[in-house]
């Protein structure tokens, strides 16, 4: 990290926004946005995983208007309408079902309200990636083109949770699995600087884990959180990678979205509070994925 510094908009360019999964911890990618506004940078392109493809496929179509944009659609957002149905709905649909507690009809009306019902890839101004799990490789699948709706739907299918979903021939659950961060797609898109917006941060798991949901999404976040610790630092040596921090950690289930407000708001004035003070000198780990 050696040179002379360089503010936000110097950054090499293409810029790649990447945005981690989180459920209803989402909403600390809104805050972070918010900061990053302030600053004036846009990205060049976005990588998205799970709910962080929503935020990320709403950045892609309107990069300015985005924060805006975000910040109505997370305030109106609730349980009941991305989780439907309370447990013995749950109970009667895994019994006919097998595999999964939720139908993702909810999760579809909250995509088709962040991005609209048809929009495609070619409808967005930026070039945009959804990360999402092939169950046949256990490998990444990368969705580039085709309709939105259908490629987030499959980028947030945890499973347990939500039903797989068939697109092209393949079978695709949430992308958290594999690439919860997806830092090395966006590389791989073209980026030649990261900004990360992470929202699955240590301290931020509930405190209790009271219903199969709940279980089933603490179990996976955990095993999330390894992926990015590892990975950080080895794109960091070859460019700049600006890891946001999150708020301070609050025991909250990633199924609640009672608290919204409240983590947009901690999430600004954490990023703003780091952004202010950044002082970038080359390629390196700027922030950290760590506690």
């Amino acid at each position: 990290m050696n040179g002379p510094a360089l503010g936000l908009d110097e950054l090499p360019k293409p810029v790649g926004y990447v945005l981690g999964g989180g459920a209803s911890l989402g909403a600390i990618q809104v805050g972070m946005l918010q900061a990053l506004s302030e600053c004036d940078v846009i990205p060049d392109l976005v990588a998205g995983t799970s709910v962080g493809s929503l935020n990320g496929a709403v950045i892609a179509a309107d990069p300015k208007g985005a924060v805006n944009r975000l910040s109505h659609v997370w305030a109106r957002m609730t349980r009941d309408q991305v989780f439907p149905g309370g447990l013995l709905a749950q109970a009667l649909l895994l019994q006919r079902v097998k595999t999964y507690l939720f139908p993702n009809t909810g999760l579809a009306a909250v995509i088709a309200d962040f991005v609209g019902q048809a929009t495609t890839f070619a409808d967005l101004k930026l070039p945009f990636a959804a990360v999402t799990t092939d169950i046949a490789t256990a490998r990444p699948h990368v969705v580039r083109s085709g309709p939105l709706l259908s490629a987030l739907l499959a980028s947030a299918a945890i499973p347990g949770i939500f039903p797989a979903v068939d697109l092209d021939g393949r079978q695709l659950y949430d992308g958290g699995l594999v690439a919860n961060v997806p830092m090395r797609q966006a590389v791989e898109m073209g980026a030649r600087s990261l900004v990360v917006l992470d929202c699955n941060f240590p301290g931020q798991l509930p405190g209790s884990t009271g219903t199969i949901a709940d279980i089933l999404l603490y179990t996976a976040m955990v095993a999330m959180r390894a992926q990015s610790v590892l990975e950080a630092p080895a794109i960091a040596a070859r460019i700049p990678v600006i890891y946001l921090p999150g708020p301070a950690p609050r025991l909250l289930s990633p199924l609640d979205f009672t608290h919204t407000a409240a983590l947009i708001e901690a999430a600004y004035v954490s990023a703003r509070s780091f952004l202010e003070q950044l002082r970038i000198t080359g390629p390196g780990l700027y922030g950290s994925p760590s506690p």
